[in-house]
Formats: C-alpha cells, structure tokens, sequence
C-alpha cells in the first residue's frame, strides 16, 4: 500500500514546489484540485466556486485514498486550511487503513507577498498555467479562512526560505 502526504498551507506558499520535489523523492503521484480545476473548467466557475471546489476535493479525496490502496504513493496539495479540514481528513484515510502525513509548508510574510507579486504578474502576461490573479479582496477572503496549524496538527515542517 502506498502512503498519502498531505499539504497544507496557504495561497502561494510553496506547496506546487514543494509536491514537486516530494514526487521525485518517493517516486508519488501528485493530485493537485488547483490543476484540475484548470484543466476541467479552466478556472471558470464563476458563483459556482464554493460548490465545485467542495466536490471536487470530496471526489479527489476518496481517488488518492485509492491510488494509495493500489499501491502508490499520493502527494495531495489540498492546502487544508482549517483545523477541522486536517483531523477530518487524517480520520478518513485512517479509517481506510491508509497511512498519511501531514506535510505543513510554511513562507514567512515577506516570501510569501513576493511569491503573490511574481504570481499576479505571471497571470497578468498571460504565463500563469491553472493559476488566477489575487487580488486585495480575494486575498482578505482567503487570510480569513486560513487556520495556522499547530505542532500537533502536522507531522512534517517544511519552511519555504527563498534567502
């Protein structure tokens, strides 16, 4: 059986870098919801975002549990930005008997703004793949949703340091 690492952390922190570097490392699968939003709808659902992105990771979470169950490894970028979000996810593959991490990927204030900058500018020139533009008011809707994790809450750190 393989194992499911879990990211989280917040916009623009790392985590498609990061998934990118654990793939290589244990040779995993990554299911990114970003990427398939892209790739599905090309980042337009409009009004309908809440609904899609809650089905869409109910659907990608029940696939990696089984991608793990046939044997691969599965690198999931689910952010999971709640407390709630991570013991409900942590539950759901032990249950399945599956063995999962919680992998938190964590960018100090000034990393993680410039990584928002190069990100806005990339998806303005039209170089910015399955990503969209964040700005001030979508950026203040994400901050408050964003739980900070505790030590008990993850099993690995991974500090974004771009010095």
């Amino acid at each position: 059986m393989g194992k499911v690492i879990l990211l989280c952390g917040k916009i623009c922190s790392g985590k498609s870098y990061y998934s990118r570097k654990l793939r290589d490392e244990l040779k995993a699968v990554i299911i990114s919801p970003d990427e398939a939003t892209y790739d599905l709808l090309n980042n337009e659902q409009g009004e309908f975002y809440d609904i899609f992105s809650k089905r869409l990771i109910k659907y990608l979470t029940k696939k990696v549990g089984e991608i793990a169950q046939a044997g691969a490894n599965v690198v999931f970028e689910r952010g999971l930005w709640s407390k709630t979000e991570r013991q409900e996810v942590r539950d759901y593959y032990k249950k399945l008997g599956i063995y999962c991490e919680i992998h938190y990927v964590c960018v100090d204030d000034a990393t993680w703004k410039l990584n928002i900058s190069e990100r806005n500018k990339r998806v303005q020139e039209g170089n910015g793949g399955s990503d969209f533009y964040l700005d001030e008011g979508l950026m203040g809707k994400l901050e408050s949703l964003w739980e900070e994790p505790g030590e008990e809450e993850y099993d690995v750190l991974y500090k974004v340091d771009r010095n």
